[in-house]
């Protein structure tokens, strides 16, 4: 049975978003945003939020955006780490539910309207079992592939954002060569997320500026934030070409996330599959010769 209150918990690497809900619909008018780097921890920003919201909760549930294990959690890209028992002590919660926020969006896919969704490549109708997966592009970068089973929805852990990026060539490979410097690991979140586009940009034009500066200047007709998002859009179909082989997600990708938003507000949102495409989708995917 469902508890009366459930507080609920958005913690990304860089903003945590808080609210209510009761018989499973949010209160959108109790949901608060708050930046992380003004507080210690989840229990500050909970408490904080609970003195302005007093209805003490009887569950709470939080998607994190790092791995979750035996009840604690660890941020991914903030030193942050949270245990259950603190989360009782702080807000008096019954019952206490981490997960990883990508798995929480891969469970949210069923309840989604088609208004909810921007399409930026046409597909045909899958079958009803396939695959989805979900890639979280904000202030790291992950995936979650929900699968359809007899018991439910099924989505296994994954932390592909520090998974390595793949061999490219011209400005973007030089920019990956050199990314490491005395480490050999050159993880996917450092180009395909928010920082990584600042980094994409830094590489192209000399200048440091946010995702949402860049999408302006873009707008505004400035080459090198054009070639920047040209550069990130071409990496994302090429690393989400590898994953789908993987995964073979036929029911769709689903791209979420500050960064994701940044790119389906700009011009480049609308490539397409043909040739010249700012983006590779994983039908490009070809064979190599013996």
């Amino acid at each position: 049975m469902m508890a009366d209150l459930w507080l609920l918990a958005d913690v990304g690497g860089t903003t945590t978003r808080v609210g209510l809900a009761r018989d499973g619909r949010l209160d959108r008018d109790s949901t608060d945003s708050f930046r992380n780097a003004d507080f210690s921890g989840l229990c500050d920003i909970l408490d904080h939020y609970l003195n302005r919201h007093p209805t003490p909760p009887s569950a709470l549930c939080a998607g994190v955006a790092g791995p979750v294990r035996r009840g604690t959690a660890q941020l991914t890209n903030l030193d942050w780490f949270i245990d259950s028992a603190e989360l009782v002590n702080v807000t008096g919660a019954r019952d206490i539910h981490l997960i990883n926020d990508l798995a929480a969006q891969g469970y949210a896919l069923d309840d989604l309207d088609p208004a909810d969704i921007t399409p930026l490549i046409d597909g045909t109708t899958p079958p009803p079992d396939s695959a989805r997966m979900v890639m979280g592009l904000g202030t790291g970068s992950n995936i979650a592939v929900v699968h359809r089973t007899p018991q439910g929805l099924l989505i296994p852990p994954a932390e592909a954002g520090h998974s390595s990026l793949p061999q490219c060539d011209g400005a973007i490979g030089a920019l990956i060569a050199g990314l490491a410097g005395k480490d050999a690991h050159r993880p996917v979140e450092a180009l395909l997320s928010g920082p990584g586009l600042t980094r994409l940009h830094a590489h192209f034009s000399g200048d440091t500026l946010t995702p949402k500066e860049i999408i302006a200047a873009h707008r505004a007709g400035d080459a090198g934030a054009c070639a920047s998002l040209t550069a990130f859009a071409r990496l994302l179909g090429t690393v989400l070409g590898d994953l789908a082989l993987s995964h073979l997600p036929m029911g769709g990708i689903y791209l979420i996330g500050g960064s994701a938003k940044a790119r389906t507000s700009s011009p480049l949102a609308h490539f397409h599959s043909g040739p010249g495409s700012a983006i590779m989708p994983p039908t490009n995917k070809k064979r190599a010769a013996a």
